[in-house]
């Protein structure tokens, strides 16, 4: 490696930092630098609709990193600019200032973006969405006046601020089109925690409830829902998804198919340019699929796996998924994927803020929702990744320890 080549990476993501950091432990010696369209040095995304929105912690404590981290491993800034073209032939990049930046080995970190709601009143003051910092401080500001609010989706982004704004004393109502919440991504047994547990703390929810338009003039003044049904709210937020950002991508002639397509070293369809985070749309072998995750472990882990190939070292990348979600004094916390799940079996107390919820098929445990369950959470990741049948009795059992399920290798 010369210490006259340079490394792009555009996005200021959790996946950004940790692969400019796994550059130089693996000895990269040219320069690096970080475009970005956020005018902030990047930060953790997570505590964004739990602490602070809720206003526990402050946002210095947010940052990944501190400056002098960045100094010390001489990565550069460019803050608030957006770069609109990549060249790959002159391997170069435009941005929206007019500048041109040079690459000899690109990083694509672009994350993704909220997905947006095209109803009427989407673009009236006081409607957000959760995606970035300032997106916060937006809903924050509206929440200090705030005495209700509507929350458009009721996914795990959509719950986690209804609990925030609880916390700050806001009437709080979430409308959900499906007939549970959590919907595609959990059990019955975990939606009906979740509906009992913010129905407890009062927020109200509407299952099987289409909003059709926000109202009001300027500001808000409600929701108007598919049943003409109307909820006063002084402000809406949409949690309805996203979108990977793969534009950039695909107009640079690189392979796109819900997300920037990539191999198990974390490449595109260029030799010189990876991609990692929630961007990317990537292969599993533990899983035996292809699949695009929104994780920070994700991000981390095939950051590493991207700096690695940008080294010329060869770091395959297939990580067991796992997830987590805060919400007042629950924490849930996700092992692996439930897709293809045929039964369920529930260890705990359902009824109580802590059980566990184990997905199978053919008797092998495919994943986990872990409730304030830590341990089962631990023991969870083994029994996945050891992907054979096991005795189900043994997972309801409280009093059978979930270790004995394991087999040592």
């Amino acid at each position: 490696m010369s210490n006259t080549e340079s490394a792009v990476v555009i996005g200021g993501s959790h996946a950004a930092v940790q692969l400019v950091i796994s550059l130089r432990q693996n000895g990269w010696e040219g320069s690096i630098s970080i475009i970005s369209d956020e005018p902030h040095l990047p930060y953790h995304r997570p505590p964004l609709s739990k602490a602070y929105l809720a206003g526990d912690i402050s946002e210095d404590q947010l940052a990944l990193r501190a400056s002098a981290a960045y100094e010390k491993l001489d990565v550069s800034f460019k803050l608030g600019v957006t770069v609109v073209a990549i060249d790959t032939e002159n391997r170069q990049l435009q941005l929206d200032s007019g500048e041109t930046v040079h690459f000899s080995k690109l990083a694509l970190c672009t994350g993704a973006r909220a997905r947006p709601l095209a109803i009427a009143g989407a673009d009236l003051q006081a409607v957000h969405y959760l995606r970035t910092m300032d997106d916060v401080k937006g809903i924050q500001q509206s929440a200090a006046s705030a005495k209700s609010a509507v929350i458009i989706g009721g996914g795990y982004i959509g719950l986690e601020t209804a609990a925030s704004l609880t916390k700050l004393g806001v009437a709080v109502t979430v409308l959900e089109t499906e007939s549970r919440l959590l919907q595609r991504v959990a059990s019955e047994t975990t939606s009906e925690f979740y509906l009992r547990l913010h129905q407890e703390q009062g927020v109200r929810v509407k299952l099987n409830t289409q909003a059709s338009a926000i109202l009001g003039e300027t500001s808000v003044t409600g929701v108007s829902c598919g049943d003409k049904h109307i909820i006063d709210a002084d402000m809406v937020i949409i949690g309805i998804g996203v979108i990977p950002n793969t534009e950039l991508a695909k107009d640079a002639g690189l392979a796109v198919d819900n997300g920037i397509l990539v191999n198990e070293f974390a490449q595109t369809s260029h030799a010189d340019i990876v991609a990692a985070g929630d961007c990317t749309n990537h292969p599993n072998a533990l899983l035996g699929r292809t699949l695009r995750l929104e994780s920070v472990p994700n991000a981390t882990e095939q950051a590493k796996t991207a700096a690695a190939s940008l080294c010329g070292i060869e770091k395959p990348y297939s990580e067991l998924p796992w997830f987590w979600s805060d919400q007042y004094d629950v924490k849930l916390q996700i092992a692996g994927i439930n897709q293809g799940y045929t039964d369920v079996t529930i260890r705990g107390d359902k009824t109580s803020r802590s059980f566990t919820v184990f997905y199978l098929n053919n008797s092998k445990i495919l994943a986990a929702d872990c409730i304030n369950r830590p341990k089962d959470f631990m023991l969870a990741k083994k029994l996945i990744l050891q992907n054979k049948s096991i005795d189900t009795t043994v997972l309801a059992d409280e009093t059978a320890e979930l270790k004995t399920l394991i087999t040592e290798q």
